[in-house]
């Protein structure tokens, strides 16, 4: 890497942590210009220069942390020996990413966010193309070896992840109803029975 570059990707991160500060402080309406820029120490031309604009910015930030989570998932995937093991240890790391790093949570899992990686789904996808096919290439010898329900890949990623996302939404809007280490310890068991070939 040339020291052209490496001064860029210092830049980026300055400006991206910076975001990431305010967003956690006071929601996506404190990330303005003058507040990245007074709180990154990067000038104005450098934001426009590293992400087009505030939304880019945004963008690029939430791509940042959704890619962390699903990394973070995978590492916790690929250390489990069997898929109930598997499922236990993505329910355990989703739910510690929510604990540990809960403005880049909120980030993920907000409106907004929502529609920013829908607007760029396909480059979305593509980004995100290796993490899925990890988790692909981990649970497909599940389901040949009839441990896994032979269902398509896109619904039992939704009826894993399903709950634990809308146990992460619900926390992270503030409702504290329910606690995350007890979510952590009873939703593998359930989400197992609906994935696992005999159903128990």
């Amino acid at each position: 890497m040339s020291p052209k570059q490496h001064r860029g990707e210092v830049t980026s991160d300055l400006l991206l942590d910076a975001a990431l500060r305010l967003y956690t402080q006071s929601g996506e309406q404190g990330v303005t210009v003058t507040a990245v820029t007074r709180t990154s120490g990067v000038s104005l031309g450098s934001l426009y220069h590293h992400f087009g604009s505030l939304d880019g910015l945004l963008t690029a930030l939430t791509e940042r942390w959704t890619g962390r989570l699903l990394e973070q998932l995978v590492t916790a995937l690929t250390g489990a020996e069997t898929a109930r093991e598997g499922i236990r240890a993505v329910v355990g790391a989703y739910l510690a990413f929510v604990r540990d790093h809960p403005g880049a949570a909120l980030l993920v899992h907000s409106p907004s966010a929502d529609r920013r990686l829908l607007a760029r789904g396909r480059e979305i996808r593509d980004a995100q193309q290796p993490t899925v096919s990890a988790m692909s290439r981990w649970i497909q010898p599940r389901i040949d070896a009839g441990e896994v329900a032979p269902l398509p890949m896109p619904l039992l990623e939704s009826l894993v992840l399903g709950p634990v996302v809308a146990v992460a939404r619900r926390r992270l809007s503030g409702v504290r109803d329910v606690d995350l280490d007890e979510a952590a310890r009873i939703l593998p068991e359930r989400i197992w029975r609906s994935i696992s070939a005999d159903g128990a």
